[in-house]
């Protein structure tokens, strides 16, 4: 008995000597330090080789710090960060593995792949030219979110704004991060701005804020494949509510509305093999449309032909929309 009490005294304090570990390579990798952190971590398994966690972030710390040397052959400080920021789509392949994921582990990745990328970054604003550069300025300012940095985040992503006004994926940016400030009906407007945009330039993976992710997920639900996500998003986000705000076209805007509409239009009749993919984009210019029609007070006439083209195109999309 009292060898078993000594032997669960000893366990219980390597498992505390494992998670101390798991503690100190967490932060060793946010600063930058893999390989430490990877040393850290392997003396964890020593301590409990059973700790899923420790395995788990062992695995991915190594996956880390054995890509991320190939920075070393750029020479540029923009591919130097550019190439750690591309590994991420390679590294959710590497995760599929996985049956279960480790937040914690996750903060630590995100947080070592966004502050290295930064240092390259931030290296370059010093360049005066570099500081009117919409893409360098956005770079920065999602490396900022990355690592919880909000507040600098938005303050370089709307410097981005200014220059490429018309950017889907800069909107959508400057949405996420004002949702993840809480400024939530300026981020309704301008994920709203982004979908209408263009869809399919928007980085899903990119994006934080449970605001999108939510919707997102409801979406996947649907049965939506990856390359439809984008474009089924900006429908259903209008139809749910979560792209309620709305605004006022100009009349510049309300032009070039129409001409995307009767273009996309022409496409689907020219094209029989592309209508289910151009679809949700006309759905969407549609409800843009009518929206338009009801602020400027235009004749219903106009509304009621915009509805029946959504009830030809999507039955099911036009039973939600006046539902």
């Amino acid at each position: 008995m009292v060898y078993l009490l000594i032997e669960g005294i000893k366990v219980k304090m390597a498992n505390g000597q494992a998670a101390g570990l798991l503690k100190q390579a967490y932060e060793k990798l946010k600063a930058s330090d893999a390989e430490e952190a990877f040393t850290l971590l392997e003396q964890a398994v020593i301590h409990d080789c059973q700790n899923e966690e420790i395995l788990y972030a062992l695995k991915c710390v190594d996956w880390w710090r054995k890509n991320s040397r190939r920075t070393e052959d750029k020479k540029d400080p923009y591919e130097k960060g550019i190439f750690i920021l591309s590994l991420f789509k390679k590294y959710y392949e590497f995760l599929e593995q996985f049956e279960k994921s480790y937040d914690q582990c996750q903060y630590a990745v995100r947080y070592y792949v966004y502050s290295t990328a930064l240092f390259y970054f931030e290296g370059l604003l010093g360049n005066q030219s570099n500081q009117h550069d919409p893409g360098l300025l956005l770079l920065v300012g999602r490396c900022f979110k990355g690592i919880g940095n909000y507040d600098e985040a938005l303050k370089y992503l709307e410097q981005a704004v200014r220059f490429k006004r018309e950017d889907a994926q800069t909107l959508a940016e400057v949405a996420d991060i004002n949702a993840l400030l809480a400024e939530t009906k300026a981020a309704k407007v301008l994920f709203r701005e982004a979908f209408y945009l263009d869809p399919s330039k928007i980085d899903l993976r990119s994006l934080e804020s449970a605001l999108i992710l939510q919707l997102r997920d409801k979406v996947l639900q649907l049965g939506y494949s990856e390359e439809e996500l984008c474009e089924w998003i900006a429908v259903y986000g209008y139809l749910w509510g979560v792209f309620s705000v709305k605004r006022e076209l100009k009349p510049l805007e309300a032009g070039k509305l129409k001409q995307s509409i009767f273009t996309l239009e022409a496409e689907r009749e020219a094209n029989p093999s592309r209508r289910d993919q151009l679809k949700p984009r006309l759905l969407n210019r549609y409800f843009w449309l009518i929206d338009h029609y009801e602020n400027s007070r235009e004749d219903t006439y106009l509304i009621e032909e915009t509805l029946l083209k959504i009830k030809v195109l999507d039955p099911d999309i036009y039973r939600i929309y006046t539902g």
